[in-house]
């Protein structure tokens, strides 16, 4: 019998990352350089061929918009076929709410609960990282990608 968990993915930039939680406590990591439109079939077969996945969650942006297409185009996919319930978050909930990389000197930033874009000088090192716990209540089933932050 496999085991039960639920997955978490943050494929907002290199490198791609997975997270697999059983009783919402991080019991292995993947990670990918690649592209997420090549890899990501390849790490979800390995996936479910070693546990039954409960749920799906996902960072749903700001980030590289492609990157949260693929993502969100790949998981709603799996949600329908396999009948997985999809929850997303936001990615600041993944990078201590550090300003995210827009374009030329524009970053998203998330002042309250409003992300929007700021021009910065000086930005610090920011870096994705998977949760140790998985907090479900901080995640929506509302999972479609962020389109509604402005044009960059």
């Amino acid at each position: 019998m496999l085991k039960s968990v639920d997955v978490l993915l943050v494929a907002l930039s290199s490198p791609i990352q997975i997270g697999i939680y059983e009783d919402k406590k991080l019991i292995e990591t993947l990670q990918s350089n690649q592209r997420s439109s090549d890899i990501l079939p390849l790490l979800f077969e390995s996936i479910f061929e070693k546990y039954h996945v409960q749920n799906l969650f996902y960072a749903n942006g700001p980030g590289s918009f492609m990157a949260i297409k693929i993502a969100y185009i790949f998981l709603k996919s799996i949600s329908i076929l396999k009948n997985i319930p999809l929850f997303a978050t936001d990615a600041f909930y993944f990078n201590n709410n550090q300003p995210i990389k827009a374009i030329g000197k524009l970053y998203f930033v998330k002042v309250s609960s409003e992300i929007k874009t700021q021009k910065l000088e000086s930005v610090p090192q920011m870096e994705f990282a998977l949760l140790d716990v998985l907090d479900p209540h901080e995640f929506s089933k509302i999972a479609t990608p962020l389109y509604s932050i402005g044009a960059v």
